[in-house]
């Protein structure tokens, strides 16, 4: 590669949009956002309803939300890689058009495999918006405000998360479940006129960079065989095909990453993964969203079993979470500009191991309140981890390779959050009915390794760049 086409070009300088057009492109990204997200929770609360209608059993029905889950973690880092090389727009807009197109297809589906190969088809408009919303939210806020609009993406994700059931049973109570799909068509139009309008294009790029589909391939076999595997062993599948899984994943593991290495801008961003506070936010984002997991999974059992709620009463209590998260994920952000965000997160994690303890040893007559209060607890020190998390992530990272940051930002959550799943399942295996208790502890230890993690990146080595 010769020097002219290793030039960066564009406008190093660029310093996000100004008044009006920053409200226009927020609303954009925000609707974006919201849909992706609210989408999985609809379907989640649905699924008993469609697998009625359409006559099959709960166990097929997941694969509605399966699919769509597997497609956007096997394609979220090459789509990032996709808006480094042609844009962030352009990939974020295709992935609000596929997105609508495909709710069409839910929408029009009268079987269950139609059903599944639209949600596939809808998985791969949401990783395309995933895996370069936190890109775009760099192009649209200036760098004094990038924090604070890093919290502003977290609070749309978690209204999303508390509204998605409600917009549910909404839903569902006057009309078929086709139409929890048909409300995404009108949403997504406005939505992509809107970003055509006024999201800006990357201000830079690199020359002579392409896309390598052999390396995609091979992510998305990684990645596939990652959650794969994960789900055979939460399944209670025979050990035999866990481990044949397993030894597949490790192949195909090792064939991706000497391929990466010899990459100078890797679709898995190792060379990301060479500056300090990059990688230790990677492991501290996995190791928090795994706890999260482990709370959020368990809880519900927990709240079944020992406090005999029934369902509707348990989604009310878990809403909580989510509800307070939308209140705290500014307020970190606001709060990122003036304190070093590694202390802010740690601060956070630490409160939320104080609450998931709390909740572990809560007494057997506890009110209704006394859990909720509990959960807002962890919620509010997830709340204050996560949004100075991300920036730090993302601001570590080159302007040339933020796609590539952006994306490992929802890999690493949504690895974490098969992690977490997979203890949960293993701790049910052991403990059994008193499995959620001690998912609770397993979580409180693993959000202070979390904030031990977060507070190596107090250090002056933590930013340098290698």
């Amino acid at each position: 590669m010769t020097e002219k086409q290793e030039r960066i070009t564009g406008n190093p300088q660029w310093d996000g949009l100004g008044k009006p057009r920053i409200y226009y492109a927020m609303f954009s990204v925000f609707c974006g956002i919201f849909l992706s997200v609210v989408d999985g929770n609809i379907c989640n609360v649905a699924l008993p309803t469609i697998a009625a209608r359409l006559g099959v059993s709960p166990a097929d029905s997941i694969w509605v939300v399966n699919a769509f889950q597997l497609v956007i973690v096997m394609t979220l880092l090459p789509f990032s890689n996709l808006g480094e090389i042609f844009s962030y727009k352009r990939v974020y807009l295709s992935g609000v058009a596929v997105f609508t197109v495909a709710s069409l297809f839910c929408f029009l589906s009268d079987s269950l495999p139609m059903l599944i190969f639209s949600r596939a088809f809808q998985g791969f408009g949401a990783s395309m918006m995933m895996s370069v919303n936190t890109s775009v939210a760099k192009l649209i806020f200036p760098r004094r405000y990038l924090a604070r609009g890093i919290g502003m993406n977290a609070t749309v994700v978690a209204l999303a998360a508390v509204s998605g059931p409600s917009i549910a049973a909404a839903i569902l109570s006057v009309a078929s479940w086709h139409w929890l799909f048909a409300i995404n068509i009108p949403a997504g139009i406005v939505t992509f006129l809107m970003g055509f309008r006024f999201l800006p294009e990357n201000p830079t790029h690199v020359e002579g960079r392409r896309f390598h589909f052999r390396d995609a391939l091979l992510n998305a076999a990684v990645f596939g065989l990652l959650i794969g595997c994960v789900e055979m062993y939460s399944h209670g599948a025979p050990a035999c095909l866990v481990a044949g899984g397993a030894v597949m994943l490790v192949l195909a593991a090792w064939v991706y990453i000497r391929t990466q290495l010899h990459r100078r801008y890797p679709m898995l961003p190792l060379d990301l993964l060479k500056i300090p506070v990059f990688t230790i936010s990677v492991f501290t984002s996995v190791v928090s969203y795994a706890a999260q997991t482990l709370v959020l999974v368990g809880m519900p059992f927990f709240l079944l079993h020992t406090f005999g709620m029934n369902a509707v009463e348990t989604g009310i209590v878990m809403t909580s979470w989510p509800f307070v998260v939308m209140f705290i994920a500014p307020l970190a952000g606001a709060v990122t500009g003036k304190v070093h965000p590694g202390a802010v997160g740690s601060s956070g994690l630490l409160l939320m191991s104080a609450g998931c303890v709390l909740l572990s040893f809560v007494p057997e007559n506890a009110s209704h309140f006394d859990i909720v209060w509990r959960l807002m607890l962890c919620g509010a020190g997830f709340g204050f981890f996560q949004s100075p998390n991300n920036f730090l992530l993302l601001n570590s990272a080159p302007n040339h390779r933020a796609g590539s940051a952006s994306g490992m930002i929802s890999t690493a959550r949504l690895t974490g959050q098969a992690a977490g799943a997979a203890i949960v399942a293993f701790m049910f295996n052991i403990y059994g009915d008193g499995a959620p208790e001690k998912a609770m502890l397993m979580a409180s230890a693993l959000t202070v390794c979390g904030a031990v993690l977060s507070l190596l990146r107090l250090g002056p080595a933590a930013g340098r760049r290698h």
